[in-house]
This record gives C-alpha cells, sequence and structure tokens, in this order.
C-alpha cells in the first residue's frame, strides 16, 4: 500500500499537478495515436511542454508584478480582510490534506476520462494545476466532515470528474463565440465567471439593439495610436494604475513616503518609488506578452494531436485549456476586463463592510490582483465577443462580484482552514465548493448519498445542455453580430 501510494504521489506531484508536463503528455498520446514519425512525436512534445513554460514564466511575470499593487491598494484603502489566493490556501491545505488531495487528483482524472467517453460531454481537462487545487479543496470538504480512507477518495474523484467535465461543456458556446469555432475547450475553473461574463456581453447587446464595437477596433488619436499595440498600450495603462495608488499610498497622512515604500519593498525617494512604479508596468507588459506567445505555441501544437485522443481514445474529445488561451483573441478587453474586474471587487468589498457582511456574516473579501488578472481579463474577452467593448467592461465587472461574495460564502464550508488569511479565489471553486460543502453537512450516508445525486444531476444537466446548444451549434452573440453589420 505504501508504495502505491508513492508512486500516486510521484505522478501527482511531477507529472499531473505540473500542466507543462500534462500538456506534453496528452500531445505526445495524440501524436503516437495518429502514427505519426518518432521525429515529429518528439518534436511536437517539446514544443507544447515548453509553450506551456513560456506561458508559465509569463504569468510569473505578471504575479511578480501584481503583487505590489496589492499591496499599494490595500495600504492606499486600508482595507483589512481575507485575500484569495489559490496558491496560498492549497499550501496551507497540504500538510493535512495532502494524501487525500494526491488520490482525488490521481482518481479524478481517471473519473474524467471515464465520463467524457461514456457522455456525450467529451472534454479532456489538462489544467493540471486547477486539477490539483480542485482536489485540494473537495479533500478538506470531505475530511471536515469526517469522511476518509476509500470511501472518500472514491466520493472525492466522482465530485473532481464531474466538474472537470461539465464547466468545459457550459463555457463551450461562449468559447466558440471568442475563438470562432476552432476546436479547443476552456479548461479553468472560473468558468461561472466567464460565462457570466459572456451573459453580461449578450445583454448589453440586446439593450442596444446591436453588438458594438470590439475592443479590438478602439481608435485612438494620432498622437496615442501607439496604445494600438497590446504590449504597449497594456504597459502605459498600468502604470497609470500604479502611480496613482502609490502616490494615494504615500500621500495619505498617516503613512509617508517612507513607510509605504518599505511595505512595498522599495526606496524611500520620490524618484526611486515612482520609477519602481515604472518597471513593474513594464514588467507586466512583457509578461503579458510572453503569455499570449506562450498560448500560440501550445495551440499550434496540442490542437491538431489532440485528434489522435479525439479518434482514439475519448472520440470526439476536445481539449480543455487553461484561461489564458483566450487573451490572444482580444488582448485589449482582457485589459478592460481585469480593471472593472477590480472595480467590481472593490465595490462588492464596500457592500460587504457596509452591512451585508453582518446580515449574512461574511468575511471581507479583498482583491486579490492575481484572481482578478487572469479571470476578469478571460471575462473581459467573452464580454467582448458577445457585446463589444462595453461587453467586456461589464463582463469583468461582473466577474469581480463573483469572485468577491463567492469565497466569502466557501468560508464556511472549509473547517478550520476557514479561519485561514487566504482562501480559493476563482468563481467554480466558489459554487461547487458552497453546494458540496454544504450537502457533505448532512454527514454519514445521506451526505455521501446527496454527493453523488448531486454530480449526476449535474452531468445529466450538461449532458442536455450539450445536446440543445452546443452540438446545434449555437453561438451567444451571433445575432447581435448580425445586426451590427446592418
Amino acid at each position: 500500500m505504501d508504495a502505491l501510494l508513492a508512486i500516486v504521489k510521484f505522478l501527482v506531484d511531477e507529472i499531473f499537478s505540473k500542466p507543462f508536463y500534462l500538456v506534453g503528455l496528452m500531445t505526445a498520446v495524440g501524436l503516437i495515436a495518429l502514427r505519426r514519425p518518432t521525429s515529429q512525436v518528439i518534436g511536437g512534445t517539446v514544443k507544447a511542454t515548453m509553450g506551456f513554460l513560456i506561458l508559465v514564466a509569463g504569468a510569473g511575470t505578471v504575479v511578480n508584478a501584481l503583487e505590489p499593487l496589492g499591496k499599494l491598494i490595500l495600504g492606499a484603502t486600508g482595507a483589512s480582510g481575507v485575500v484569495p489566493t489559490n496558491e496560498a490556501i492549497v499550501a496551507l491545505a497540504q500538510s493535512k490534506y495532502g494524501a487525500l488531495t494526491a488520490w482525488l487528483m490521481f482518481l479524478g482524472f481517471l473519473a474524467s476520462l471515464i465520463i467524457a467517453r461514456a457522455t456525450n460531454l467529451h472534454y479532456v481537462f489538462l489544467t493540471g494545476h486547477h486539477i490539483f487545487y480542485m482536489a485540494t479543496m473537495l479533500a478538506v470538504i470531505l475530511v471536515t466532515v469526517g469522511m476518509a480512507g476509500a470511501g472518500a477518495a472514491i466520493v472525492g474523484a466522482i465530485l473532481l470528474g464531474t466538474i472537470m467535465v461539465i464547466m468545459p461543456a457550459f463555457a463551450h458556446p461562449w468559447m466558440k463565440a471568442v475563438t470562432g469555432g476552432e476546436k479547443v475547450a476552456m479548461g479553468h475553473f472560473g468558468s461561472l465567471g466567464y460565462i457570466a461574463g459572456g451573459l453580461a456581453g449578450q445583454i448589453v447587446a440586446r439593450v442596444a439593439g446591436k453588438k458594438g464595437k470590439s475592443s479590438e477596433e478602439i481608435e485612438f488619436p494620432a498622437g496615442l495610436r501607439f496604445l494600438r499595440e497590446p504590449m504597449v498600450g497594456t504597459a502605459v495603462a498600468m502604470l497609470v494604475i500604479y502611480v496613482v495608488f502609490a502616490v494615494w499610498y504615500a500621500g495619505r497622512g498617516d503613512v509617508g513616503l517612507a513607510r509605504a515604500a518599505e511595505a512595498v519593498g522599495m526606496n524611500a525617494t520620490w524618484g526611486s518609488y515612482l520609477m519602481a512604479q515604472l518597471l513593474n508596468a513594464l514588467n507586466f507588459g512583457v509578461g503579458v506578452a510572453v503569455i499570449l506567445l506562450g498560448v500560440r505555441t501550445i495551440i499550434g501544437e496540442i490542437v491538431p494531436a489532440f485528434a489522435g485522443i479525439a479518434e482514439r481514445v475519448v472520440p470526439g474529445a476536445l481539449p480543455a485549456l487553461d484561461c489564458p488561451v483566450s487573451f490572444p483573441y482580444a488582448p485589449n478587453a482582457v485589459l478592460i476586463g481585469f480593471l472593472t474586474s477590480v472595480l467590481g471587487g472593490l465595490i462588492s468589498l464596500l457592500l460587504i463592510a457596509w452591512g451585508l457582511g453582518k446580515a449574512w456574516v461574511l468575511t471581507l473579501i479583498l482583491p486579490g490582483m492575481v484572481p482578478h488578472f487572469f479571470t476578469g481579463g478571460t471575462a473581459g474577452v467573452f464580454g467582448n465577443a458577445t457585446g463589444g467593448r462595453w461587453g467586456a467592461a461589464w463582463g469583468g465587472f461582473v466577474n469581480g462580484i463573483l469572485i468577491t461574495f463567492l469565497p466569502a460564502f466557501l468560508l464556511k464550508v472549509l473547517g478550520a482552514l476557514g479561519f485561514a488569511n487566504t482562501t480559493f479565489g476563482d468563481a467554480d471553486f466558489g459554487w461547487y465548493g458552497i453546494v458540496i460543502g454544504n450537502i457533505a453537512q448532512s454527514k454519514g450516508t445521506t451526505g455521501i448519498v446527496g454527493m453523488l445525486v448531486a454530480a449526476v444531476v449535474l452531468i445529466w444537466f450538461a449532458s442536455w445542455f450539450q445536446r440543445k446548444y452546443v452540438e446545434k451549434g449555437w453561438v451567444p452573440g451571433k445575432a447581435a453580430a448580425r445586426a451590427a453589420k446592418k
């Protein structure tokens, strides 16, 4: 048993929890299934793996640039509370829930493949780190209600496999609107926010009577046309944001320049303090550009290779990939969605602080810049696909509301881990954790049956949605787009 657990932990720790290896492995399986020459298998596998590493490098640069911005915003506003950060909450959970998490991730991935093959939900979820995060959350919920051993592993695996196939299905009509019908799905547990973003864009288009101009068609004055380059425009916009909050923070009478600079690890002179914001903004722009390069590299390799998996392993399967896969389709919408998501988060924070938190016994959820950028930016892309630039703005705003209120309610079902100063940040962790967590609190046989029934109902509903909308070719916002052309 110990040897088997060691093998499982090795696969989870060294393969399945590292999305670049997982994507490379899936690419290799697809190319082998297509009977490609060995040279093509090796080349395609290495290129897909390197593409994901390029994406990871870009994401790391963005995260490093966002960290001081989060400190500046919190310092300027004086707010305190819980900051949702998936990486932090997962790290805290591993000492107590690590073994069950490993089993859930391994068995859950197998369960997702079985469900994908046995139903019409032919999606293979390839975002390894999000599988790891969801497995951790489910392990926490199950242990909190007293489940353990093989029973917890089996129930958790079914729950994990379920969410891995249903969310790409629910998001796929809007994903097709974004990509123009390319054979790739959304594999990220912020999908409820992206669907809400797409719906917000549809509402904007309906109110206006037609789809507005795309965020990528923004007309800049002659002197500002350099902003049409996404990398440059992103860096300039972020520079303004960094400087505004830096000056606001240092300008507070109870703080001052010296304390503000010390809090964010910068030198206490105005020149170096402000130049540090310029460097952060440039690094942010570089990070976004690197992410786009990585996504294009991955798509160029994994989509053709996935035909092999579709033909041999899961007939008709689509790869469900990380949320930055949507960024190249509307880079300006990414920035719009990020900014309005932060705005939605701040307004929601104020609502919780001014009364809703006391009425519903909610903890203050502070804006985490990382979830707001990645999920808000993606929601902006979805909103832009259905409602143009205003759709992008409202899409990000709605996402910001969701990733503020949902984590607040989720804390109630995380047991002792709910008292940590961080929690899971993306929308699907929120809604799924709340549903499963509240059912699980029935405990015993009632709780187990309830969770399994919930999984069956969700699979049935997703299967119906797949037949009704995805398979019949429904693309949200299509009518509005035709109206805009007239």
